[in-house]
């Protein structure tokens, strides 16, 4: 039996899948099996696979119901004792699987682990951002407030995990990943490998453009992990709802959407004043009060000089790490 169980999920993916694959491959860790869930495609993904002279890769074929019931196929196939979820589009460092069964080996209180993450275009190009959250252990206080993992590609969780919390949840759609990492966060301790290992893929057909739709499915995942908590966790509803409304604010800045920006802030804070001092939402605030009196070029300016001081930081903390 394989250590690892690789899920890739798959519709007319094979502009990247080749990539993608090839990423894992090139694992340091070899144990592993790669199950590709197509949904039906109309590319050649059928003939693709077959050549490939691999038996840890498996095709499995199913009618298009969507990025969830893939990953929940690949769950019930998958043989291995880690499950780990891997987009079409996205790309692995080769040391990642390694990382990862490491940590869960040595931590057998750990239900997922997950890695910091690079952006790239759609060319591949590494953009000066990065995903690099620190909360470890008993998070589901964290993770109900804001999505810590950051996106599908660089969870690994323990098989047994899903026996524990079920599958996802086919009903939430598009955020799927952030509902099973709030449920898995309720009984089981996070961790984190503070390394960029993913390579996570930007481009028009991201469904994250999609921001009222967004909107929507986190406000019924926020009502749905509510449902059931303590009293004294209520207040923690609020804050879910207020770091929701101003991450899309920031979106829609990214966008040039000043006046979406604008309303999604007014948004956040019609949940709350409390954390409204917190540094992220002042300088919020701050751009989009520059935005109304010195134009878009305002929160370029701050953009470019913000982006280039994470980069330059980032390069700066890899060096005395070498």
């Amino acid at each position: 039996m394989p250590k690892v169980s690789v899920v890739i999920p798959a519709y007319n993916a094979m502009a990247y899948l080749p990539q993608t694959i090839d990423s894992v491959l090139n694992q340091t860790f070899t144990d592993f099996e790669i199950l590709v869930i197509d949904n039906s495609s109309s590319d050649n993904i059928i003939e693709w696979v077959s050549q490939i002279k691999d038996s840890r890769i498996t095709l499995i074929t199913h009618e298009n119901r969507g990025a969830t019931n893939s990953r929940n196929i690949g769950i019930l196939r998958a043989k291995g004792e880690y499950i780990a979820f891997l987009d079409a589009d996205d790309l692995w460092e080769k040391t990642k699987l390694e990382k990862q069964v490491s940590c869960l080996e040595q931590n057998p209180s750990v239900g997922l682990v997950y890695t910091w993450t690079d952006l790239i275009d759609s060319t591949g190009k590494l953009l000066k951002l990065s995903i690099k959250h620190q909360e470890e252990g008993y998070i589901w206080e964290k993770v109900v407030i804001q999505d810590v993992v950051g996106n599908g590609s660089c969870a690994m969780v323990r098989a047994s995990c899903f026996q524990e919390v079920g599958l996802f949840d086919s009903n939430v759609g598009i955020a799927d990943d952030f509902d099973m990492w709030i449920r898995i966060a309720a009984v089981y301790e996070f961790a984190v490998v503070k390394e960029c290992l993913v390579l996570y893929r930007q481009h028009q057909n991201n469904s994250s453009k999609n921001r009222q739709k967004i909107i929507e499915t986190h406000a019924q995942i926020i009502e749905k992990s509510f449902r059931d908590v303590s009293l004294n966790l209520l207040y923690l509803r609020n804050r879910a709802y207020a770091n929701l409304f101003r991450y899309q604010s920031w979106l829609a800045l990214e966008d040039g959407n000043y006046k979406e920006a604008k309303l999604l802030l007014k948004q956040a804070t019609l949940h709350g004043h409390n954390w409204c001092f917190d540094r992220n939402y002042i300088r919020l605030f701050v751009i989009i009060f520059g935005w109304r009196y010195f134009g878009e070029k305002f929160y370029l300016f701050n953009k470019n000089v913000s982006r280039n001081i994470r980069f330059i930081f980032s390069r700066l903390m890899l060096r005395r790490t070498v």
